[in-house]
């Protein structure tokens, strides 16, 4: 049947009711016959503290639009991601209206009501900055709040499944794409990069483990793949303006993968204790930024001293300490050390596949942010615009440098030292803010002519109202 509230996503449901799987066993709680076998339109869903069962899909929809003007988006497309990054269900490309269905696993109870599976979103065009980025995290979105739309079937939609895209600056004549599969296991939601000289353009694989890079400048490109646990071969693709280069395919490589190892020193933080350590692909890596792209799985949380990373494929990575939100930094003074940008090559041309940091990063607390951006992406008015964060009680002075989500800086200023406050505020009086533009701030504290500390890699992030 044709479902009435959303008629582009069409849905058959038997009843409506869930019945238990027969066709063959259950093996670690997960059907292992196919959907098909449950009947037209329903699929093999696990049980909590049950055998499986066929139930009624859940689908995610929303619409992609332009962050400029909220004009819809068309042929984008569409991925859910779960928990590890991981390409989940089913893909989708956004229709003439902006509108994309997509249907996710979710845990159902007895009577085959969805419980909560927590996914993101991310989404790529042409034309347009990938989500979700650096500066942009994706919000969760839970199956466990779908609702039955009266047709039997189970539809997650709220503000969460609408994206909205960040168009790029520039002339886009010359840009094209690269299409093609990523092989070997866990193949899809990897992060495949266009490498050319420093430069990288990034796309990812679906649940299908094909893979479409868009904008990516006329010339001869290195295809690479990057996720924990899978090793491909490069391939080199040369890109024409506009046009598309198709059967770039990712082929799975017996070479080893490498083990990174390091530690981390943590001093003078009373407010955090515990951290994280990632691997960015260098090439997406902007240099003073907080902009980078990490491939899933490349990361090791709850870092104390020592660390290790496992699976690492083949390629240049970018080591970040303290990056994500947890009230520390990598200490900017980089006159000690421990506190330099890390550049790897994997494997390591001395010592192969074992590859060991001769430097414990230093790390430090951060400065915490007040306004805008101190719990996630922040809107703010037109007018005047004020930055606030903590003091630092042992400074001289603050540098103050705002950024666009591309990576360019908009504004640079000083702000004094105060005293008798908590906090530290500046008024941002840089160019106008675009509308459907995100920025970030970020204030380093600085004793001496030497940096002693900053604000947090993701926080500090806003858009205009």
């Amino acid at each position: 049947m044709t479902n009435r509230l959303f008629p582009f996503l069409s849905i058959a449901v038997i009843s409506g009711i869930a019945v238990a799987c027969t066709s063959e066993e259950s093996e670690d709680g997960a059907c292992v016959m196919d959907d098909d076998d449950c009947g037209a339109g329903l699929v093999c869903a696990e049980v909590l503290d049950g055998e499986p069962m066929c139930a009624p899909p859940v689908s995610i929809v929303g619409i992609v639009q332009n962050s400029n003007d909220d004009s819809p988006i068309e042929g984008a497309l569409v991925q859910a991601r779960d928990a590890n990054g991981a390409a989940a269900g089913t893909s989708a490309v956004s229709s003439a209206d902006g509108r994309f269905a997509l249907e996710v696993p979710a845990m159902r109870d007895a009577e085959g009501t969805p419980l909560e599976s927590t996914y993101t979103l991310a989404a790529q065009a042409h034309g347009f900055e990938l989500f979700p980025s650096a500066l942009r995290q994706a919000l969760p979105i839970d199956t466990g709040t779908a609702e039955d739309n009266g047709d039997g079937a189970y539809v997650v939609e709220n503000a969460v499944t609408t994206i909205e895209l960040i168009p790029l600056a520039g002339d886009l004549s010359g840009l094209g794409s690269i299409q093609g599969t990523v092989g070997g296991e866990a193949c899809a939601g990897v992060l495949v990069v266009a490498e050319s000289d420093d430069t990288g353009v990034v796309g990812w694989s679906n649940s299908d483990c094909v893979y479409t890079i868009f904008n990516v400048p006329a010339g001869i490109w290195t295809v690479s793949g990057y996720a924990a646990g899978l090793q491909v071969d490069s391939v080199e693709v040369t890109v024409a303006a506009g046009a598309q280069s198709s059967g770039a395919d990712l082929t799975a490589s017996s070479r080893p993968l490498s083990t990174v190892s390091g530690s981390v020193n943590i001093v003078n933080a009373p407010g955090g204790s515990v951290t994280s350590v990632i691997l960015a692909v260098e090439s997406t890596f902007v240099e003073g930024t907080s902009l980078a792209q990490i491939p899933p799985g490349l990361r090791v949380g709850d870092v104390t001293g020592a660390f290790s990373i496992e699976g690492v494929p083949d390629g240049r990575y970018v080591v970040l300490a303290a990056y994500e939100n947890d009230f520390l930094v990598r200490d900017p003074d980089t006159s000690i050390a421990g506190t330099d940008i890390v550049h790897i090559t994997v494997p390591d041309p001395v010592s192969g596949n074992t590859v060991s940091l001769p430097e414990s990063f230093k790390i430090t607390a951060a400065l915490d942010v007040v306004f805008p951006g101190a719990e996630g992406p922040e809107a703010v008015d037109a007018g005047a615009l004020v930055l606030e964060w903590m003091d630092d009680s042992s400074e001289d002075y603050y540098d103050v440098v705002v950024r666009d989500a591309l990576g360019n800086e908009i504004w640079t200023a000083t702000a004094d030292r105060v005293t008798g406050a908590t906090t530290v505020t500046l008024v941002y009086d840089g160019p106008a803010l675009e509308a459907g533009m995100y920025y970030q701030f970020k204030a380093t504290s600085v004793k001496d002519d030497i940096p002693i500390s900053t604000t947090e890699d993701l926080k500090g992030v806003f858009y205009l109202r």
